[in-house]
């Protein structure tokens, strides 16, 4: 992990926002900025210094995976802000508006009001600094994302197997997390979907005692955890005679898909991506029923920057990793949905998965 190249990253954003000090809460940017996977901490970093706040449980922790940190541990019911505060010698500290709590963000106020040494400390709001570095990935978090990929692909591979009539979503999810921890994965990405026929009209349908039927459409969403890192992963599986219209309706989520794939360049918004998908989609007269974004960064976390959404500003570059998953869903009959994740590579889409579809 290449913390000091992060933490440069970090400071120049710092100037963009005007602050001479960034309080890190989120858990997730912590453990990029950091190493440190600890459940409890802060981070606190100037141009000058990088602190590691934390308390009893996690200190020796912390001092082995966060080795570029300086340790402070927090003393029970003291507060320990207006002392880090006061012998960083700052005056403008950044914080995560989006993650912080109102109750947070008041204790934090309140003490440095009350403090003798950092009475003058003002904390300023900001929003997606460090979310906006994690977006472009370097080659140690690439290699764990595919790994991450091909354990999902091999996972999925193993499900298709077991997609027979009178199988109930609950037994194939449960055999999709079997086999994800049986390929080394610490777990899923998150909680799997299987949505068998009508279901499938539902793009985040949980699993239950739903029994597969002859002429379903199965879709299955679902993801690796694997060294912190996710990937995400969806296919549509027919089950035994299926009618024409489920034919015509993955010819043109297909398609759609291809074509974003093919489309998406550096320099272009998320906005402009979902549209190529989206376009493809309209004309064959589904557009209604595509309802969602076309897809989102995947990393630390399963939706992350940049965001592939109708009007994301969000712009493409190489390095960024992202799904790309049109779907059409139709109440009372079921849905479609193909998912892949992609990295831009020079000034390309590669595709990650090998799964067919």
């Amino acid at each position: 992990m290449n913390v000091p190249d992060r933490l440069a990253q970090l400071l120049s954003r710092m100037a963009d926002v005007e602050v001479d000090a960034f309080l890190v809460s989120d858990p997730l940017n912590r453990l990029y900025l950091s190493g440190f996977a600890g459940s409890s901490g802060y981070l606190m970093v100037t141009q000058t210094d990088a602190v590691l706040v934390t308390d009893f449980r996690y200190v020796e922790q912390a001092a082995r995976e966060a080795p570029s940190y300086r340790v402070h541990r927090t003393r029970s019911g003291v507060p320990w802000l207006p002392e880090v505060a006061a012998r960083l010698g700052v005056s403008r500290v950044g914080f995560e508006a989006d993650h912080v709590s109102v109750a947070a963000h008041m204790s934090f106020t309140s003490s440095l009001e009350e403090s003798d040494d950092a009475s003058d400390v003002r904390l300023e709001p900001t929003s997606g600094v460090v979310e906006g570095i994690r977006g472009v990935k370097d080659a140690e978090e690439l290699a764990l994302v595919e790994r991450a990929v091909r354990i999902a692909d091999e996972a999925m591979t193993s499900a298709s197997s077991v997609i027979e009539p009178g199988t109930p979503e609950a037994q194939i999810a449960w055999h999709i997390e079997r086999e994800l921890r049986r390929l080394d994965a610490e777990g899923p990405a998150f909680d799997i979907i299987v949505a068998a026929g009508p279901n499938g009209a539902l793009p985040h349908h949980r699993a239950d005692d739903t029994v597969v039927k002859g002429g379903d459409a199965v879709v299955i969403d679902m993801g690796a955890l694997f060294g912190h890192y996710r990937s995400d992963l969806t296919r549509t599986f027919p089950v035994g005679v299926t009618d024409d219209k489920f034919a015509s309706i993955y010819g043109i989520v297909l398609r759609a898909q291809v074509a974003a794939i093919d489309g998406t360049r550096p320099g272009m918004a998320g906005g402009e991506v979902d549209s190529i998908a989206r376009d493809v989609i309209s004309e064959a007269g589904y557009g209604d029923e595509f309802g969602h974004g076309l897809g989102h960064g995947v990393g630390l976390a399963v939706h992350e920057h940049p965001m592939i959404v109708p009007n994301s500003k969000d712009v493409i570059e190489n390095g960024m990793i992202f799904t790309v998953e049109p779907g059409i869903y139709i109440s009372g009959w079921g849905g479609v949905r193909i998912e892949d994740m992609v990295v831009m590579e020079n000034d390309r889409a590669r595709v990650l998965a090998t799964s067919p579809k």
